[in-house]
Parts: structure tokens; sequence; C-alpha cells
């Protein structure tokens, strides 16, 4: 399984669907938005025949965020509130196991380091910083995309894909950067 994991688009709709490009190009299985979405108008960009899951930003203001994605075309939306544990199969070296992935916007850091240090999931997903990282911390992998280009952060915007069929680690995470040019 491909998932596409990106975060605070901060109703940047041109990002928004660069990383819906990226992640149809990349023949993901799911997308997965750590929040800060923002407004319903860009989590409909997300309404594809791809799985949606997003959690809750500090910046996510609007309520019909939620309704909005519930109610993608296809079934294809779930908003899962401030956070989420998602489990899935998968088929790591040939054999079946499970793979768990907490979900957290993370603006408090002693929670995202709970959510690393308890053994509990493989990958943690999260956002806030816009800080793009990948690496180990303990037995899971931490997952920030990054964000949208504020100042004190990264200066451009980035996805991540992670391939649950590959060994629990950060060479299972690649990092694309998205492209804000217009054009």
């Amino acid at each position: 399984m491909r998932i596409g994991c990106c975060s605070d688009t901060h109703d940047n709709l041109r990002l928004a669907r660069r990383a819906v490009e990226t992640f149809i190009a990349a023949d993901v299985d799911m997308i997965i938005h750590c929040g800060d979405i923002v407004s319903p108008f860009t989590a409909s960009i997300f309404d594809t025949e791809i799985p949606f899951h997003a959690i809750r930003g500090n910046n996510d203001g609007e309520w019909a965020v939620e309704s909005t994605i519930e109610d993608f075309e296809n079934g294809s939306g779930t908003y899962h509130g401030e956070s989420v544990h998602l489990s899935f199969e998968t088929t790591e070296n040939n054999s079946n196991s499970e793979i768990d992935i907490a979900v957290y916007h993370g603006t408090s850091e002693h929670l995202v380091d709970a959510l690393l240090e308890c053994g509990q999931y493989d990958y943690v997903l999260r956002g806030h910083t816009h800080n793009q990282t990948v690496e180990m911390s303990d037995s899971s992998v931490h997952v920030n995309p990054g964000g949208l280009p504020i100042s004190g952060a990264d200066d451009a915007y980035h996805v991540a894909i992670i391939d649950t069929d590959h060994t629990v680690s950060t060479d299972a995470v690649t990092v694309h950067t998205i492209n804000n040019n217009s054009d």
C-alpha cells in the first residue's frame, strides 16, 4: 500500500492541487492530511477516487470542513477530528502484517513525543511546524511532510509517500517537493 501524506495547505489551492496531482501520479492507495486544510473549498480539492483521511488542525476554524469531507462524491472522505489511529494490512516481505499509524496535527510536542515513544505505532504522522521531517524515533518513523512555506520553516512545500509494503523505516518514505510556480 502506498500512502500519500500532506499537511498545512492553509487554503493554498495551487499547492493542494499539485499535492493531489503528485499522489495520483505516484498511484497512492490513500491520502492522509495532517490538518490545517482551513476551508471547505480547499478540502474539496481532495475529492478524488482515492480514499482520503483528514484530522483537524489548529487553523481549521470552519466546522463545514468536516461535512465537506464526509460528503465527498464517491464516499472516499473521512474526517477524524483531533487524531486517529489507522491500521492496515500489508504484504511486507511477501507476508501479511499490520501497519499502525497515528495521525495528529502536532500542536503539543509532548503528545507527539508520547505517540513516538509508546511503541504502539509504526508511523506517527503530524504537521503544524511546517518543517519537513522523516526520522526514526524509537521504534516509530516520525513523518512531518512540511507545510505551506512560512518564515522560519521550510521554503518549499513537500508531501510524503509511505510504502507500507517495505520494512518500517525511513527508507519506506519518499519526500516530494511541490513546485508553487504558476503555470
